[in-house]
């Protein structure tokens, strides 16, 4: 399914993440990777409140950006593949000690070698994932 790439959008999204990391950093001085302000959400500690009001702060932005810009979620994904695909992702996270945005984001900022390897990573494997699929399977193409 081809997509329209907009490099102004894309560019006040990267723009908009930058700064919403550069903000949690700078006032709580914590990362903003999502997989651990999620499960950090989940557990009962004492500084659930902010990890919850940013993970719906961003989920509200998303909502905001489709309802202002009239754009719909791409639909018509399968139920089971997108839970096996969010399993699948809870499991790199954790095996990967963090998430793109963690690392991708507030790692690479702070040149933290781990980060680098792990993006490195996360990049290679979403390069051969494509090129199987679209390549050499023909699916989705």
């Amino acid at each position: 399914m081809p997509t329209e790439f907009t490099p102004w959008t894309a560019l006040a999204g990267g723009a908009l993440i930058g700064l919403a990391a550069t903000v949690l950093l700078a006032s709580l001085g914590r990362i903003a990777g999502i997989s651990g302000l999620f499960n950090g959400a989940l557990e009962q500690r004492g500084d659930r409140a902010w990890r919850i009001a940013f993970l719906v702060g961003l989920i509200a932005a998303a909502g905001v950006w489709f309802a202002v810009a009239g754009v719909a979620p791409r639909t018509g994904f399968p139920l089971p593949w997108l839970l096996a695909g969010g399993l699948l992702v809870g499991f790199g996270t954790r095996l990967g000690s963090g998430c793109t945005s963690g690392h991708g984001i507030c790692g690479l900022a702070r040149l933290s070698p781990r980060s680098m390897v792990a993006v490195a990573l996360f990049m290679g494997a979403g390069f051969a994932t494509v090129y199987v699929l679209r390549h050499a399977l023909g699916v989705m193409a």
